[in-house]
């Protein structure tokens, strides 16, 4: 699979914005209603009286905002919790939810392939712009595969994918405290009279960000092993900043398909390093690491990248730090077995 990043024709988008203005009533304050599977919003992007209207772009974006924000925003999220945020891209709808919003909240680093144009083409000039990753180390795709098991031909796609650079550092609790306090940072900017109550807000958060930094260091510096095999080149910035390595089946991209000499490369290494479990994500098929793992009689289990809520999470109520504890679990019996 090989992200859609089409370009975007402003005139046409703006013609589109022209026909939704116009169904839906000029200055009117009707709810966005493109989606009803936006993922813990609280419902239409209609704002509240005296607090912020902020636009997120995805899931974790969503759980950090909504952590400073407390009661004085109203946070919307834009890709719905069952899309896979990589395909995702704006409706006209969504749009103009941007161009009526106080603050838009993104992770960059090549995550929101549509983010530059929308904003290039935003009429509105009093819009907050928050990359969150901002400042962080961004790796590229070559530092992800560190493992250097990767052809050219594969290199090139995840190149084209993602522009070279791997965006999930939300999969760290040490860059989601960074992102955090961008966000932090970013509403300040928006409501500076609010800016005691931000900071008291992250503060609390990034606590929790920071014990759970803690049990992740805990966890794997006791570890009998430190690779891990993945089918998705999700967790370069977790192995990174926690001593592991991550041994990616696919690239960047969720649903890229390994060509078979990679699959044989891969069923060597897990042969060779005695591996019993092949993670695979939600949201995608699993197909690629269960073949892995019927290969070399290992078990499949669940790695969660959490790009976005399932059903099931929800019915549940986790959160964030609920399922990077369950990808702790997780990578803690596999790096011990």
């Amino acid at each position: 699979m090989v992200i859609n990043k089409k370009k975007f024709s402003f005139a046409a988008l703006l013609l589109s914005l022209s026909l939704v203005f116009v169904t839906a009533g000029c200055g009117s304050n009707n709810s966005n209603t493109q989606s009803s599977d936006k993922t813990n919003t609280g419902g239409s992007n209609a704002k509240s009286e005296g607090k912020l209207n902020i636009e997120v772009s995805f899931y974790p974006m969503y759980e950090f905002t909504k952590n400073v924000a407390g009661d004085l925003a109203d946070v919307h999220t834009l890709v719905p919790g069952s899309v896979e945020p990589h395909d995702w891209e704006p409706t006209p709808q969504d749009i103009a939810s941007i161009e009526k919003a106080d603050v838009i909240v993104y992770n960059g680093a090549g995550m929101e392939g549509w983010i530059d144009q929308v904003l290039a083409g935003s009429g509105n000039d009093k819009l907050v712009k928050v990359e969150a990753s901002k400042g962080i180390e961004v790796m590229d795709s070559a530092e992800e595969e560190e493992h250097d098991h990767e052809h050219a031909a594969d290199e090139e796609e995840h190149d084209h994918d993602h522009g070279g650079l791997d965006p999930h550092v939300w999969l760290s609790p040490v860059q989601a405290i960074k992102e955090v306090r961008n966000i932090e940072a970013g509403l300040v900017q928006a409501a500076p009279a609010h800016k005691d109550e931000f900071k008291k807000n992250a503060d609390a958060y990034v606590a929790k960000l920071e014990q759970l930094d803690q049990d992740f260091k805990d966890t794997f510096n006791n570890a009998k092993r430190k690779d891990f095999i993945t089918q998705h080149a999700a967790f370069g910035y977790l192995a990174r900043d926690y001593g592991l390595e991550q041994v990616a089946i696919a690239g960047l991209s969720p649903e890229q398909e390994p060509s078979a000499s990679k699959m044989a490369e891969i069923v060597k290494f897990a042969k060779e390093h005695n591996t019993k479990t092949i993670f695979f994500e939600t949201l995608v098929s699993s197909k690629v690491a269960e073949t892995v793992a019927n290969e070399i009689g290992a078990k499949s289990a669940v790695l969660n990248p959490i790009e976005g809520l399932t059903e099931e999470d929800k019915a549940k109520n986790l959160d964030y730090i609920a399922l990077m504890r369950q990808n702790l679990e997780a990578l803690k019996q596999a790096l011990n077995e």
